[in-house]
């Protein structure tokens, strides 16, 4: 079991159940699932493009990730549909909790200039999404190795109902929140 789960029943469980009065342990919030996606515009033009995403997708996630095809045709983007546009991974328990654990501990501390998250990026059920701009601020990705800078967008889905609750559980967890 990882470090970051034991520290969630140990610790977290009783202050968001004093925060905000539980009567049961089933009610209080807890991470479900994170999705990591890399939308590739360009992919249209130079499937190669693709396949060096899908390999830094599966270093930074440590699981194979699934191409994602385009549902409709665009004739403005020269897109058809179900061609390849982008990959995505969901982790779920134990690599949920060691990726969680690395991207607040490693990976957010290397952004440059961070002064914190933006605490507004919930979407009122208690999920928090994020964007970031480099994919070389994880530290198993070879800096020598990568062709072309890539965004990765991060949703992190609790099973909180609130923003409020979900944005107490993703800080007790560790998140670095701004406001």
């Amino acid at each position: 079991m990882s470090q970051l789960k034991l520290y969630y029943e140990k610790e977290v469980i009783s202050k968001l159940m004093e925060t905000f009065k539980y009567k049961s342990v089933m009610q209080v919030p807890k991470l479900n699932k994170i999705v990591l996606n890399i939308g590739l515009g360009e992919a249209i033009h130079n499937v190669k493009l693709l396949d060096a995403a899908v390999e830094e997708l599966k270093i930074i996630a440590g699981q194979k990730p699934v191409v994602t095809r385009a549902r409709k045709s665009i004739a403005a983007f020269k897109l058809r549909a179900g061609m390849p546009i982008g990959c995505m991974v969901t982790l779920r328990r134990k690599r949920m909790y060691d990726f969680y654990y690395k991207l607040v501990n490693a990976a957010l501390p290397r952004v440059r200039d961070f002064r914190g998250l933006s605490g507004k990026a919930l979407d009122g059920h208690g999920n928090y999404s994020l964007g970031i701009k480099e994919q070389i601020i994880f530290p198993e990705i070879d800096y020598d190795r990568i062709d072309k800078i890539r965004g990765l967008n991060i949703s992190i889905v609790t099973t909180a109902q609130t923003d409020d609750e979900g944005k107490k559980l993703l800080k007790l967890l560790g998140m670095p929140f701004r406001n």
